[in-house]
């Protein structure tokens, strides 16, 4: 190819980019492993290129490419969770900070890296709950083609007969692997802890976040607890550890978790949700060091699930975040 087609078609690959993670990172259920998919996809876009025949669009293309890539990745199998998907709810008593292998567990992501621009809410609303925790969470228990049919057909709006193409199956196959995921995400439907999350946030949403920020960073429990669900959870992967209800997990705050006291909080747009990136103060240089990714699920005006990513190392430079504040930096700017 000459440099001008060549630059012609990687400004072209790239506008897919953002969506391409989106899709990946739905599938994989990895921030990390979906880019390396997506960049796997961009070169085997690129490579190929000369026999693509143009007999789809480019779009169509590169999802086949990228949906080819994600299978490949899940025949190890491996599912990635939360912590309340492997075991039972831990008493405060028993807290126990046992750590698991990085690919166990679901991990974070960027709002700006996976959900591209649009001009139209309702399509806005969709890509923002189809990246929730508690979604991810839920496709994770999916095999991996009806992981691939409901979130082509159900997230990305695909016809039956599109997807039956990419898959070089037929609209009757497809629409049985979609009935079947459907029943699978019926049976494990939730409370919906993040469903009344609205974009942009309401009024009383924004005021219940400044809320907890005063509560978080002024470490004051009593004004913690009014804000939580009585049902409320707090997960914290790497450890397979999690708390339900306020007790536990103001419990765990001023125990365990004694040293966040004097945190600050620097807002980010995390899986759809508002998130916080947790700086806590270090003892031996001053300032404030990464301490971990908050994630919050929000429902009528209380907190459902407070979930804390606490390696920093990775998340951090993801979302665009410093590696350390200065003691008079109360505030930074919020890293994309």
């Amino acid at each position: 190819m000459s440099d001008t087609v060549t630059t012609d078609l990687d400004v072209r690959l790239e506008k897919h980019r953002t969506e391409l993670t989106g899709y990946c990172y739905r599938m994989l259920g990895s921030s990390f492993e979906a880019e390396d998919a997506v960049q796997d996809t961009m070169v085997r876009a690129w490579r190929s290129y000369d026999k693509f025949e143009g007999r789809s669009s480019l779009r169509s293309w590169l999802y086949r490419i990228a949906t080819n890539v994600c299978l490949d990745m899940l025949t190890a199998g491996n599912k990635r969770a939360r912590p309340m998907d492997l075991t039972e709810s831990t008493p405060l008593a028993r807290a126990a900070l046992s750590p698991r292998p990085d690919n166990t567990w679901l991990e974070p992501m960027p709002d700006a890296r996976v959900l591209p621009t649009t001009e139209d809410p309702a399509e806005a609303a969709v890509a923002k709950e189809s990246v929730r925790l508690a979604f991810m969470a839920a496709l994770q228990q999916l095999p991996a083609k009806q992981r691939a049919v409901l979130i082509l057909r159900e997230v990305l709006a695909w016809k039956a007969s599109e997807v039956a193409e990419l898959l070089d199956t037929s609209v009757a196959s497809v629409n049985s692997a979609l009935q079947r995921a459907r029943a699978t995400l019926a049976e494990r439907e939730q409370r919906g802890a993040d469903a009344a999350v609205s974009d942009p946030l309401n009024d009383e949403q924004q005021k219940l976040l400044d809320r907890y920020v005063a509560a978080f960073e002024g470490y004051d429990m009593t004004a913690l607890t009014a804000l939580l669900h009585e049902d409320a959870v707090m997960t914290m992967p790497p450890f397979d550890l999690w708390l339900t209800g306020p007790s536990d997990i103001t419990g765990f705050m001023t125990t365990l978790g004694a040293p966040c006291a004097g945190s600050r909080l620097v807002p980010v747009q995390v899986n759809g949700l508002p998130g916080f990136a947790q700086y806590k103060p270090d003892p031996d240089k001053g300032g404030f060091v990464p301490w971990a990714v908050q994630v919050l699920e929000i429902s009528e005006g209380e907190i459902t699930g407070f979930h804390c990513f606490l390696d920093t190392q990775r998340w951090f430079p993801l979302f665009g975040l410093p590696l350390r504040l200065e003691a008079e930096a109360d505030q930074v700017e919020q890293g994309g």
